[in-house]
């Protein structure tokens, strides 16, 4: 009798400490010498660059210090590197985290926020220790696009103040809807030097992007707007007029004020970084290993940043994720391993002891251009173009995400929209009964809604080079950890790859976004790739996705897929 998953089989379970081990080791274990010192040094002092000004900006516009913006990128990016699941992740204070922390210190003051952020480090581990961060990955990629965007939109509104140099006569208020009629009516005490430097801020970003990429634009900028100010004392808001500089020490870890009634005041806040904060994490780590063909482990990923946010709260830092950007940068860099944001965290605390007083010379209108810069860049144009024209049930929850984001709560728009996804789910499984006219007569008993991901023998294509999978069932958000965790196995020698899509009677745009990052990934290396059996429906969403000839090779079954594979390889040989 054959085994149900041959996988299961091919690959045994790991047992706990294979799943908790971090990165770091497997990397030492690897062998570790000076030219891999040498490479994390200059992608660890590269990223510090990056997250700098970046850490200070997020801070300010999260309604704490830019010390404590420097504290959590300093925190976050050792401990997430020392024990994290991903070789490259850089972890720090994010913009993804400025609407709930701004809401949390203003509803609770920075003593509820530094015990939300204990409190959603100790949900982190126990989610990570429970295993629960392979369910972070169900989340429709639709709702995660529409929350992203949303936050984009808050994190820029909040900064029009800066941005013009407005006096609002009082504090500014939070929600969106409120905010507007003040900065209306503050507009005409629009500061001229004030919207030069923001200005001349977004420019230098922008403009360096294009024309010297792997410049570091933003500190560029950070740096010769500070210049200006000190040289022609203008008049504009500095670190050093609002919030008297930067320390030039490291503060000792301490407690804040905890009480049973302000715990449970805090609760939700908590469960919101905590959420939020998974999600980030393992985009991050997604990204990473998309750029660099490894793979992270979610689970022990989680714990690391749940150690991190304990220590962040206690150190008076805020919310510690992972940082698409920053790891980007990170991967970018050539870096070899963890070493290299541990690295970027020891430079981010010798600025803090040897030049923190030059800080105090930033203009305020200088880190809102970086941030609205950071908003735009979050704002998934493209995936947001696509989702909108591949159904009107993703369009839906992309814009219901959105909004609620933006004129609600994140944490009721991630739980709305991931209801939405499933009820739309729910419905097309309901009509696709009388769609599927090719399932046999008489199936095998089969788990409801089960994707079954078979891997043909290598050997029956004729030719050792060419791997064949299968999906069998409805292949949407639910299944594509499994189906991308398979894949992730394909070995290094395999250098063609066929997926069968005549057993899948429907897909969502998650599972569409899944397979554009696996043809992506098969494509960087050199290999080749054929989708087979492809209906027309199934057809037409891999086209809006992306997925179109001659990217991608498509026939009509697998032994066409296999006979035009086997001439592609005869040919590369000859």
């Amino acid at each position: 009798m054959k085994p149900a998953n041959p996988e299961k089989s091919r690959y045994p379970k790991p047992d706990f400490v294979e799943l908790f081990t971090p990165k770091l080791i497997t990397v030492l274990r690897e062998g570790y010498g000076l030219a891999q010192l040498r490479a994390d040094a200059i992608a660890g002092l590269t990223v510090a660059i990056v997250a700098l000004p970046l850490s200070m900006a997020i801070a300010i516009a999260s309604g704490a210090t830019p010390a404590q913006g420097l504290y959590t990128a300093i925190i976050g990016g050792i401990l997430v590197s020392l024990l994290g699941g991903s070789r490259f992740q850089i972890g720090g204070p994010a913009g993804a985290f400025i609407v709930l922390v701004a809401a949390t210190v203003q509803a609770h003051g920075m003593d509820g926020l530094l015990l939300a952020t204990i409190m959603a480090g100790v949900l982190l581990v126990l989610i990570g220790l429970f295993r629960l961060g392979t369910y972070i990955k169900f989340i429709p990629y639709p709702v995660t696009v529409g929350f992203t965007a949303g936050i984009a939109f808050i994190i820029f509104a909040s900064q029009i103040k800066d941005l013009l140099g407005l006096d609002l006569g009082g504090p500014e208020p939070g929600p969106f809807l409120e905010k507007l009629p003040v900065i209306w009516a503050a507009l005409p005490s629009m500061d001229i030097a004030t919207v030069m430097l923001s200005g001349s801020t977004i420019l230098v970003i922008v403009g360096l992007k294009y024309v010297r990429p792997h410049w570091p634009g933003m500190l560029i900028a950070v740096v010769g707007a500070a210049l200006i100010t000190a040289v022609f004392d203008l008049p504009v808001a500095t670190i050093g007029s609002i919030y008297g500089g930067i320390p030039s020490s490291f503060p000792m870890p301490s407690l804040p004020d905890i009480d049973f009634a302000k715990a449970q005041a805090v609760l939700p806040n908590a469960i919101a970084f905590a959420l939020l904060g998974a999600i980030e994490s393992l985009l991050s780590a997604v990204v990473a290993d998309g750029m660099t063909g490894r793979r992270h482990r979610s689970n022990c990923e989680l714990v690391a940043q749940g150690v991190a946010n304990v220590a962040s709260g206690l150190f008076g830092g805020i919310c510690v994720t992972g940082t698409i950007a920053r790891t980007a940068t990170n991967v970018r860099s050539k870096a070899h391993g963890p070493i290299a944001g541990i690295l970027h965290g020891v430079f981010l605390l010798l600025f803090i002891l040897i030049a923190a007083p030059l800080a105090g010379f930033i203009p305020l209108a200088c880190l809102a251009g970086l941030l609205a810069t950071v908003a735009w860049n979050m704002i998934e144009k493209h995936a947001i173009v696509t989702l909108l024209r591949s159904s009107r049930g993703d369009a839906a929850v992309l814009l219901t995400t959105l909004l609620l984001t933006v004129f609600r709560d994140l944490l009721e728009a991630i739980v709305v929209g991931f209801a939405l996804g499933s009820v739309l789910f729910i419905r097309r499984m309901s009509r696709m009964a009388d769609i599927e006219s090719a399932t046999p007569f008489v199936a095998e008993d089969r788990a409801d809604n089960q994707v079954v991901l078979m891997a043909s023998d290598p050997v029956s294509a004729g030719d050792p080079d060419i791997v064949v999978y299968r999906i069998s069932g409805v292949f949407f958000f639910g299944a594509t950890a499994a189906f991308g965790s398979v894949l992730d196995r394909i070995g290094d020698t395999r250098r063609a790859l066929v997926v069968d899509f005549s057993a899948v009677p429907f897909l969502d745009s998650t599972a569409a976004n899944t397979l554009a990052s696996l043809v992506q990934k098969v494509r960087s290396r050199g290999g080749l790739i054929v989708f087979s059996g492809t209906k027309h429906d199934i057809r037409r969403d891999l086209f809006v996705h992306g997925m179109k000839p001659p990217a991608i090779h498509y026939e009509a079954d697998v032994e066409q897929a296999v006979k035009w594979l086997g001439e592609k390889l005869g040919t590369l040989r000859d």
